[in-house]
């Protein structure tokens, strides 16, 4: 496993060893030793999968109270994927990194708690998958706004966002609540 260091602290990309052949190919998506030895030593309590259209936003979101952390990948398609430092006491409070992943490029997002999560489906469908280190509760997720204009995010539209109802509602920035 490869372990590529981000300009957020903790946030690491990272690119499995893949295996091909002319059948097609193998790669190790968690082993617990492999992440403990890049320095992810998280349990994982909760596997996602998420099927979204082209120009479909999904986020930003993040939980106030059993906050997750979490290793985000796509098996087909290709994803925006961003996430945005909530940790006050972070040297990058407030600012936001992006990154692409897709079924092609096979890399994975380790993002760990006090990070806001989002991203926008490049391709014309998108298969996400995310391993979550704590369980979801709807009662403590909350919602940064996609398009809060102090954030300046690139989402790199090409045409109109497909938003849900709930992630219109995302509060600006200066309104979120935020990781010690």
């Amino acid at each position: 496993m490869k372990k590529i260091e981000t300009s957020l602290p903790g946030v690491l990309l990272l690119e499995p060893r893949v295996f091909g052949d002319d059948r097609g190919f193998f790669l190790e998506s968690y082993n617990e030793r492999t992440f403990a030895e890049i320095g992810i030593r998280e349990r994982f309590v909760q596997d996602n999968h998420s099927y979204s259209g082209r120009n479909v936003i999904r986020g930003l979101h993040y939980q106030i109270r059993q906050p997750q952390g979490k290793l985000v990948r796509v098996v087909a398609g290709e994803i925006l994927d961003v996430v945005l430092d909530l940790r006050r006491r972070s040297s990058m409070f407030g600012k936001w990194q992006s990154f692409t992943l897709s079924g092609e490029n096979k890399r994975m997002l380790w993002i760990p708690q006090g990070l806001a999560h989002g991203f926008r489906v490049l391709s014309e469908t998108a298969h996400v998958l995310y391993k979550a280190t704590d369980f979801y509760t709807p009662e403590h997720e909350r919602t940064v706004a996609w398009n809060d204009p102090q954030l300046k995010i690139d989402w790199q539209l090409k045409g109109e966002p497909i938003v849900s109802a709930k992630d219109q509602r995302g509060v600006a920035f200066e309104q979120a609540e935020r990781f010690e």
